[in-house]
């Protein structure tokens, strides 16, 4: 199986499709690569698509630490070195989003072209000032009943969190496919991402990203609400953005067409 081996260690299991321009595929919190696989056949005519396992989810290894945003922007950096790729578009969706913006606060635009953001807030916690954050993991009374459920049966908070994410029904076989994914993450990596990922504030970093981008906006995500998002696409230099006005979390999934066009004609401005 295709890994490559980060600085601390641990093996990240990848995929490579197609050829052409490199486009690296970040998946969210507790799924795995194989959630875009409505998107990656298509795309994969018009670009070689490398979709990643994060840490502690899919194929890759699930080592006992490592789980803050900083060191997953460090295990795509590992990626992209040892294959030897100098200038990827990376696509985040959910959680995938501030790895991309915590490596572009590390690393620079090192090794990168561009980068499409799909349906993330940049903060996900509730303020004063702040309304647009999660709708349940808003603070630290949410992050800990978050972390309770998942952990007392993650069978069940499984099922809810798919539910949760789409807005179309899935398909029998691809339902019980996606939910075996996300039975690989165990919960001790979730808690640790998640409790990282929640407290972070990105809003002071984004309007010095000029790195060409997009923002797809879902505007039936009832968990990430698309005012969160909207503002990313606002206030960050040289980054548009398009809205999908059928779509939930899963944004691939409610709108695969619209998607996958989108993302090849993104790539090929």
């Amino acid at each position: 199986m295709p890994y490559i081996k980060t600085n601390d260690n641990t093996h990240i299991y990848y995929e490579i499709f197609g050829s052409g321009r490199p486009l690296v595929m970040l998946h969210g919190w507790t799924f795995s690569g194989r959630f875009f696989h409505r998107n990656i056949p298509e795309i994969a005519k018009h670009a070689q698509v490398i979709a990643v396992d994060l840490r502690g989810h899919g194929k890759s290894d699930k080592p006992d630490h490592g789980y803050r945003i900083p060191r997953l922007a460090a295990d795509l950096r590992d990626v992209l070195a040892a294959l030897n790729i100098e200038d990827a578009t990376v696509l985040g969706w959910s959680i995938g989003c501030p790895i991309i913006w915590s490596y572009l606060e590390l690393f620079g635009t090192e090794r990168l072209r561009s980068a499409i953001f799909v349906q993330q807030t940049p903060r996900q916690y509730f303020s004063s000032e702040w309304k647009h954050g999660h709708a349940a993991c808003y603070d630290q009374a949410g992050l800990a009943e978050t972390i309770q459920k998942l952990t007392f049966d993650p069978k069940m908070f499984d099922i809810g969190n798919l539910e949760a994410c789409c807005a179309s029904t899935l398909l029998d076989d691809e339902k019980t496919m996606l939910l075996a994914e996300m039975a690989l993450s165990p919960d001790y990596a979730r808690a640790a991402m998640m409790a990282d990922h929640t407290v972070h504030d990105w809003r002071d970093l984004l309007p010095h990203v000029t790195l060409p981008s997009m923002m797809m906006v879902a505007e039936k995500d009832q968990v990430l609400v698309p005012a969160g998002p909207t503002w990313v696409a606002e206030n960050m230099p040289n980054c548009e953005e398009v809205r999908f006005t059928e779509s939930s979390h899963m944004i691939f999934i409610d709108e695969t067409e619209k998607f996958n066009e989108t993302v090849i004609g993104f790539l090929k401005k």
